[in-house]
Formats: C-alpha cells, sequence, structure tokens
C-alpha cells in the first residue's frame, strides 16, 4: 500500500477531489493511505500564523520553516521506517511529467508540501527531496497541482485501474501521444471508423496504432519525436507520415 501526506493550509479542497474516481477507488481497495494535514496546526505561537514578512523586505509573505518541520517530524514519527519522497510544489521547481510519475508511483510514501502566499523561507527546501512544478505559470498555492500530480500517479500503481495495459499505453507513456479510438457504432451520421479497426486483423491494427500515434505525435507535439529513439518500422511507418501531411497540405 502507499501513503500519501498532503501539507497544506486548505485541507478541505481535498475533501472531495481525492475521494472520487480512481483515487477514492484505490483507497477503497487498500491500496492507498491519504493523510491531508493542516500545518497551521503546528504553528508554535498563540495566533497560529504560518508566514511572515521576509528579511530584507520584498513583497508579500513566505511561509515560516517551523510549522512544515514539525508537521514532518510528526509524520516521520508514525512511519520512522519508510523512506519518503518529499516533493515541495513550487513555480521554480523540475517541471512535472509522465516519467516522474511513474518515478513516484514506485515510492512507499509521498509527501507533498502545498505552498502559499509568496513563497517559501528557503530553510524549508532543505527538508524536501523534490521540487516540482506543473508547469510554467503560478497559481494560488499548491493544492491543485498535488491533485494533478497524485492523480497521475495514484492511477499508475498496481491493480489501481481495472486493466493496467490503459496506463501503459496512455499518451506520453510509450513517448508518443495515443492514437484515436473508437466505439460502436461503427458508421455515426456519415462519420465511419477506419475500415482495418473492423477487420480483425491485429498485426494491421497494432500497425495501424502506431502509425496513427507517430501522426498525432508529429503534427501536435514534435519535439516529443526528437527525445524518441525510432525504430526501423517506426521510422518507416514516420516516414509515410510526414509523405501523406505533406500531401495534404498542396492538396488544400
Amino acid at each position: 500500500m502507499m501513503r500519501i501526506d498532503v501539507l497544506t493550509l486548505f485541507p478541505n479542497m481535498f475533501t472531495n477531489p481525492l475521494g472520487e474516481s480512481i483515487i477514492g477507488k484505490a483507497q477503497e481497495k487498500d491500496l492507498l493511505e491519504l493523510h491531508v494535514h493542516n500545518f497551521r496546526d503546528y504553528s508554535d505561537n498563540k495566533h497560529q500564523t504560518v508566514d511572515d514578512y521576509p528579511y530584507g523586505g520584498g513583497a508579500g509573505m513566505l511561509l515560516k520553516v517551523q510549522p512544515i518541520y514539525d508537521n514532518l517530524k510528526a509524520i516521520e514519527a508514525q512511519t520512522p521506517d519508510v523512506k519518503k519522497r518529499i516533493i515541495l510544489l513550487d513555480p521554480a521547481g523540475k517541471p512535472f511529467n509522465q516519467k516522474m510519475a511513474e518515478e513516484f508511483s514506485k515510492e512507499e510514501q509521498l509527501v507533498f508540501i502545498c505552498g502559499h502566499y509568496e513563497g517559501y523561507d528557503e530553510r524549508i527546501r532543505t527538508l524536501v527531496t523534490d521540487e516540482v512544478s506543473l508547469g510554467d505559470y503560478v497559481l494560488t498555492g499548491g493544492e491543485l497541482g498535488a491533485m494533478v500530480m497524485i492523480d497521475a500517479t495514484v492511477r499508475l500503481l498496481p491493480d489501481v485501474l481495472g486493466n493496467q495495459t490503459s496506463a501503459q499505453t496512455d499518451s506520453h507513456s510509450t513517448g508518443l501521444l495515443e492514437h484515436p479510438q473508437y466505439t460502436r457504432p461503427a458508421n455515426f451520421k456519415g462519420m465511419e471508423v477506419p475500415f482495418v479497426l473492423t477487420n480483425g486483423n491485429h498485426k494491421l491494427i497494432e500497425e495501424w496504432q502506431l502509425k496513427e500515434s507517430l501522426r498525432r505525435t508529429y503534427l501536435r507535439r514534435p519535439d516529443m519525436l526528437e527525445k524518441l529513439d525510432l525504430t526501423k518500422q517506426m521510422a518507416k511507418l514516420l516516414a509515410e507520415v510526414k509523405q501523406e501531411e505533406a500531401q495534404k497540405n498542396i492538396e488544400e
């Protein structure tokens, strides 16, 4: 079972989202143990303040190191023998991606620290193993980012999804965007499912799926192809895709 702890000033934000869908089912199956902590409860002053003005001046308030430190100590006391990945949600962190989600899914315990206000006391960074960003933009706090990362991670845990192949073939898991998919009816208002998917020839179906994954990636995320080691088959299919798309552009 994986354990996930979240440090936040807004624990109610997690109540419904993390109790539904895949994450909710993972908890029901005892595949995931989730704990949300309000680190304001660990403040050592009577007013329970968790932020203060920065030394040297500057805009906004900074989260103090003490409440975070004491909250982490309390978690460590609960699971002293478990190695933890402690993740600080920070716009200056390493961009989150599918590979990172796969790494996280192999851990026994994850701890997410959700920031707020202008930033962190720099000493908080000494308490973590990872600094991670959801993207090149700034949110009000780290809560939404943590939810995204938790969802992307938990769905990769063994037995969480009904069909484990679903996670393995998702867009980004293979290094390519996922190929187009269809379900019944085969013809809807003149829009037909490609014949190759209905003829029962699995070899041709797999080749079509690979080719269309390459096509979608080439058209939408060509940067992903630059990082991919193409097999001979993939190189051949990609060359066909480029030729076909070039011909389309001429005809248009």
